[in-house]
């Protein structure tokens, strides 16, 4: 008889718990906000190979060649990772499978940690793969099981989509105990004609994707995830994901077709379902990606005019809807104080903020924690577009400023995200003999997804030693004219080697290395004090936007002791010595 473990888990804990009890045997990832602790959770467990990969494109590749090899794999990353990794994301649908192949997308609806509020179920569509949508952590440790053996069964990889709600809210999960073995006794079998994706043979594939999107089709008219629930036939909910919970909430007494296998749609089914109600709501977060599809049908629906396109739904913005009343934005919390994030206190990113600012450089920035130098006071970004962006839109905008005397732009990105896409803009200035400053802010770890090593940390996510990238070299080899290490705490050397670096006509790379002192948790130094006898009010410190530092009714600064890193950077800049550490 088969046993079951109950556990209480988050969407992540469960989707990496579904990967290890349902066989899979690689995984690859790069963290971003909300999928990171799904190979975090993984990494723990015995007998499975999970590792951080650069990027997310690289990660889909490795999980694609050990599908091939004939393992259970998954690569899961943010939404905006899809991007990256759409290239051999597209393709891999035509390539098929040997072992099941799990893609996991975590959507963020609210933008709580992404810089867009894309909808990726339009990538099952556009790729024309099969996506399953969980609404709960029991939902998603399922689906990851019946995810792969719908990949195996129709040859398929499969796009499982979560969103931040179901990502990182806990509920309680029952596993099947003991982990499935799943490994083909072949293994990888040379097949050119299905693997090679040259023109003629490609096109030989993308006839039978078309023919397995008919027979997923008729799967989802029959899968039990797609289900009816009936209830008063006045009001019928078409929903997927996380919305269900919300429209359950909302109308519990409503009729519901929940639909867990989301593309294709079932189409018999959601006619019978529309043939047994007065009317058709459908709730779903982003975009009307199941409205659409419904309408062109031929069924009248009520959707995106009654419940908002943007931000996240919640039970009372579905209830609005629900009741007639028209929303564009979802129903505001109640209003609360600002708390706008910042840099923790010591920051040494904050120091090489407040200098690009001294200097009045135009700063192309990157994603990581130092994009909130946007915010007061610092005011120090300039722009802020996708992972590496920020070096070859430097590259550009010099080029394009190049006839202009008063240009001094520079590129600032951390250790992290530089590997992941900077490594090729870089490139890009050298091999184009470009001019311009590229900044590395290194850090030593991916902090702001919550401290992963990467590739120039030395250790791997499964705590293994490994070589750690050389920055400095790397510049070199690329053949980057001047290549400069800098201590973001020696703020008069920092600004002169901007200076310089900036003015001189030659490409150049400057890193700056301190370690993120989160990574030193119990090595603080003694915090910093200010004698207001000495402090004349002229704020200057407070311009670094450390939140240590305060004013006093009479204006005059005053750092708090409790959350005081003891670094030296406001010390740096006053010009009356009245900042020293506390005794």
């Amino acid at each position: 008889m088969e046993s079951t473990i109950t556990r209480l888990l988050s969407g992540n804990e469960a989707i990496a718990w579904g990967a290890y009890d349902f066989g899979v045997q690689v995984a690859s990832a790069y963290p971003g906000t909300p999928s990171t602790e799904i190979l975090e959770n993984l990494a723990r467990l015995d007998d499975v190979y999970a590792e951080w990969a650069p990027n997310e494109k690289v990660a889909l590749e490795v999980a694609v060649g050990a599908s091939l090899g004939g393992v259970r794999a998954l690569a899961s990353m943010k939404h905006v990772g899809l991007n990256v990794a759409a290239d051999p994301f597209f393709t891999a649908s035509y390539i098929g499978v040997n072992g099941g192949l799990l893609i996991v997308s975590a959507d963020d609806p609210g933008m709580h940690s992404s810089q867009n509020e894309q909808d990726n179920r339009h990538y099952a569509l556009a790729a024309k793969v099969p996506m399953l949508e969980p609404a709960d952590s029991q939902e998603a440790y399922e689906y990851v099981g019946r995810a792969l053996e719908i990949s195996e069964q129709y040859d398929t990889p499969v796009l499982l989509r979560v969103t931040t709600r179901v990502s990182h809210a806990k509920g309680i999960v029952k596993r099947t105990a003991g982990r499935i073995k799943h490994r083909k006794e072949q293994g990888f079998v040379k097949n050119p004609s299905k693997f090679v994706m040259v023109p003629n043979y490609a096109r030989r594939r993308h006839d039978a994707v078309e023919e397995r999107l008919i027979r997923l089709q008729e799967l989802s008219e029959t899968i039990p995830i797609n289900r009816i629930e009936w209830g008063r036939r006045e009001v019928g909910i078409i929903t997927s994901g996380v919305a269900y919970q919300y429209a359950r909430e909302a109308r519990p007494r409503a009729s519901f077709l929940k639909l867990g296998l989301s593309h294709p749609l079932p189409e018999d089914r959601i006619r019978e379902f529309a043939r047994g109600v007065k009317q058709i709501f459908v709730v779903e977060e982003l975009d009307p990606f199941l409205e659409d599809r419904i309408k062109a049908l031929g069924i009248p629906a009520i959707g995106k005019e009654r419940l908002p396109i943007c931000g996240e739904l919640s039970p009372e913005t579905v209830k609005h809807g629900l009741d007639g009343k028209q929303q564009r934005k979802a129903v505001s919390p109640a209003e609360v104080p600002p708390r706008p994030p910042a840099l923790c206190p010591g920051c040494p990113h904050s120091a090489t903020l407040y200098t690009m600012k001294k200097l009045k450089l135009t700063v192309m920035g990157d994603i990581g924690c130092y994009t909130l130098g946007v915010a007061p006071p610092l005011e120090a970004m300039d722009s802020t577009l996708c992972m590496g962006a920020s070096v070859g839109m430097t590259h550009g905008l010099d080029t394009a400023l190049e006839t202009d005397p008063a240009s001094r732009c520079v590129a600032v990105l951390g250790d992290s995200t530089f590997l992941h896409s900077g490594i090729a803009p870089l490139l890009n200035i050298a091999y184009n003999r470009g001019t311009s400053t590229t900044v590395i802010l290194d850090n030593r770890t991916t902090a702001m997804t919550g401290f992963q090593d990467h590739a120039a940390t030395g250790r791997t996510l499964q705590g293994e030693k490994a070589p750690a990238v050389d920055f400095e070299a790397l510049g070199k080899a690329l053949g980057i004219d001047s290549v400069r290490t800098v201590d973001p705490y020696e703020m008069k050397e920092m600004e002169q080697v901007l200076k310089e670096e900036v003015e001189a006509r030659h490409s150049s790379l400057i890193v700056a290395r301190r370690e993120c002192l989160l990574l030193k948790r119990g090595t603080r130094k003694a915090p910093k004090t200010v004698d207001p006898d000495k402090c004349v009010g002229c704020n200057l410190c407070l311009m670094t936007g450390c939140p240590a530092l305060s004013r006093t009714p009479d204006g005059k600064a005053r750092i708090d002791s409790a959350i005081c890193s003891g670094c030296p950077i406001c010390g740096q800049l006053c010009k009356f010595d009245a900042i020293s550490h506390l005794t």
